[in-house]
């Protein structure tokens, strides 16, 4: 065969050989693709936790943030990720380990910002979950590095610890700080307000409060809040005897808002102080009307027929006591029944399929009530604090369970998975290597070995004939036969043009292949280069391939085993969040059963009390009559 021909067929054989090689190890490479890439691509696996974040899948944020910086993806933002993770496992309630987090980024010199904003959330967490001694000292570690619209919660979260300890004059030291500077939020001013009133500033706060219940408001918001400086004022007000001063307050109190009730409450107790009963009796007999879950409402059960009697309208403030005491017993038992209800599983049962969310997060809320028997009794419960952290828990307590379940479930397609590509590698394994023993690399490296030999000594040779290609290789063996004849018949002169002819084609061809000498030196030089890196990527491939048949099956074994120990870890664990589940779900009902018991225990007094004025009003009809018959002997 020409050494040019046989250079091209060579490179098309190697070619198809380093294809097959490839095509085998791909298979095992396929095995572990469960494995992450070790490749680090910091930055998007730093927006990748981001994302979820913002998805509220507080969760997968977490995981994905710690495989990440599990294989050092994000060291751009080794400080903001430290931050973003302890963040989130305060939001489970784990504090310590969150503690610890922030603990070390001080220790490793982290920038005084990421600090700053460090120490603030491990406060605001911790004040949210009732550890109020906890959160102060996390937030006297802040020091001036905050934005601006952190800074402002730095100093309502503050001012919020030290009323809780009922230091009302530091607090209001602390918010006047804020409320000194343009553009201070209302909460500030009204915290300050109360703050205030409440160390015995009374000038100054009722001010601020009367400043912030006249201001226009343009969201429910701050509307909500207007209502709620107004109470605060006219209850103060009728605290110190200025019955006059808390109508104006309460009058600025929506009717249709959520303190409505409240404020009528108070406006009734301000008029029956400036001893108008009359008076009193138009918002009591509104509020009266109204659903009796609420406190006020109950209460003002009690007032209407209070007035009634200061009117000296007796029968009439008789038959509101009765009727009181009515709704006080009939309220009782409906109590009764949403106990009942709550310990039947119905509340959680109904929170939990009424506001679904895909992960747990401290940023989960209860928007819709679920179907109870009386769904009027829940607005106590729900307000609680304590209540609202212990759902939370128990929400993403189902959330582990259903986790761990996926996990069963992922953990038995991944043996699966791991089967197949077991018996592909030893069905597949064979086949690869009867072909590589059909294709025999040394052979081809003697191949090339001769090759280049041949090349060299066409080159050292200056021999054109070498490089010919089939079609001059055809003209020449016909030019040698041509040659013969002539050489056998050299006596006969009329062959002499013959000879000429003859002699002027070996002349070309012998020119033609001298003068592509070079062009195709040239060539045969660059297919032998494509050769040698044909015959280089053989036997990388080959080199993959004993490797492959020496670690694959280890690397199967060990992912086998992986697959084990998760699955008796996820097994361990699913009873132990079943048992956690149910002494969860037994703490939040008795939450909620406990206030409705306390409200029980309004009621009851509530009832005692409207008994008692009953039993008054007889008394004094009975004196009545006695006096009457007396005058009338």
């Amino acid at each position: 065969m020409h050494l040019r021909n046989f250079l091209r067929d060579a490179l098309r054989r190697l070619a198809a050989l380093s294809a097959t090689l490839s095509a085998f190890v791909s298979v095992a490479a396929t095995a572990v693709a469960a494995e992450p890439p070790r490749a680090v691509i910091k930055d998007p696996h730093f927006g990748d936790s981001i994302f979820y974040f913002f998805q509220s899948r507080y969760f997968t944020s977490v995981t994905n943030l710690m495989a990440s910086q599990h294989f050092d993806r994000v060291s751009r933002h080794a400080d903001e990720a430290e931050v973003l993770r302890g963040g989130l496992f305060l939001s489970y309630g784990m504090h310590r380990e969150a503690g610890e987090i922030f603990a070390q980024l001080i220790e490793k010199g982290a920038s005084p910002a990421v600090r700053d904003r460090a120490w603030f959330y491990l406060a605001k967490i911790r004040y949210q979950r009732g550890f109020l001694a906890e959160a102060e000292e996390a937030i006297g570690r802040i020091e001036k590095n905050l934005p601006a619209d952190l800074e402002e919660d730095r100093v309502l979260l503050q001012a919020n610890l030290m009323m809780a300890r009922t230091d009302y004059a530091a607090a209001a030291k602390v918010l006047s700080t804020l409320t000194n500077k343009a553009g201070a939020g209302q909460y500030a001013r009204y915290n300050l307000g109360v703050a205030l009133i409440r160390s015995g500033d009374d000038a100054r706060g009722a001010a601020l409060l009367d400043e912030l219940g006249k201001a226009p408001a343009i969201t429910e918001e701050y509307r909500s809040l207007r209502d709620k400086a107004n109470l605060a004022l006219g209850f103060s007000a009728l605290q110190s005897d200025s019955p006059e001063r808390a109508r104006g307050y309460l009058e600025r109190v929506r009717l249709s808002g959520m303190l409505a009730n409240k404020a009528l409450l108070g406006f009734g107790w301000a008029a029956a102080a400036q001893k108008q009963p009359r008076t009193a009796l138009v918002p009591w007999t509104e509020l009266a009307g109204r659903a009796p879950a609420d406190a006020a409402v109950l209460e003002a059960k009690l007032a209407v027929p209070y007035a009634f009697a200061e009117l000296g309208a007796y029968g009439q403030a008789l038959n509101q006591y009765k009727e009181a005491i009515a709704v006080f017993d009939r309220e009782n038992t409906f109590l009764d029944e949403s106990i009942t209800a709550i310990r039947a599983g119905k509340l959680l049962a109904g929170l939990l399929e009424r506001n679904p969310g895909e992960e747990m997060g401290w940023f989960w809320n209860i928007n819709e009530l679920p179907e109870m028997p009386h769904a009027g009794h829940l607005t106590q419960v729900l307000a609680q604090h304590e209540f609202q952290e212990a759902f939370k828990n128990y929400r993403d307590l189902q959330f582990l369970a259903g986790n761990l379940r996926q996990w069963e479930e992922k953990l038995a397609v991944f043996n699966d998975m791991l089967a197949n590509r077991r018996r592909a590698y030893a069905e597949r394994l064979p086949v690869v290597s009867m072909k590589e023993r059909a294709l025999s690399i040394s052979e081809f490296e003697r191949r090339r070995d001769q090759l280049a030999g041949e090349l060299a000594a066409a080159e050292q040779q200056a021999d054109a004939v070498a490089f010919a290609n089939a079609k001059e290789r055809d003209l020449m063996a016909r030019l040698d036969r041509a040659r013969a004849t002539l050489d056998q018949r050299s006596a006969e002169p009329e062959l002499h043009a013959a000879r000429e002819r003859f002699r002027r084609a070996a002349g070309a061809l012998t020119w033609q292949l001298s003068d592509e000498l070079p062009t195709r030196l040239w060539e045969a030089k660059k297919a032998m280069k494509e050769i040698d890196a044909e015959l280089a990527q053989v036997r990388r491939r080959d080199t993959a391939l004993l490797q492959a048949k020496q670690d694959e099956p280890a690397r199967f074994d060990r992912y086998a085993a992986r697959i084990v120990e998760l699955d008796k870890r996820v097994r361990a664990l699913s009873p132990r969040v079943a048992d956690l589940i149910a002494a969860q779900k037994n703490h939040v009902q008795e939450l909620a059963v406990a206030e409705l018991q306390r409200q029980k225990e309004h009621l009851a007094a509530y009832s005692t009390h409207a008994r008692f004025a009953v039993a008054q009003i007889y008394d004094r009809a009975s004196l009545a009559r006695e006096g009457g018959n007396a005058a009338s002997r």
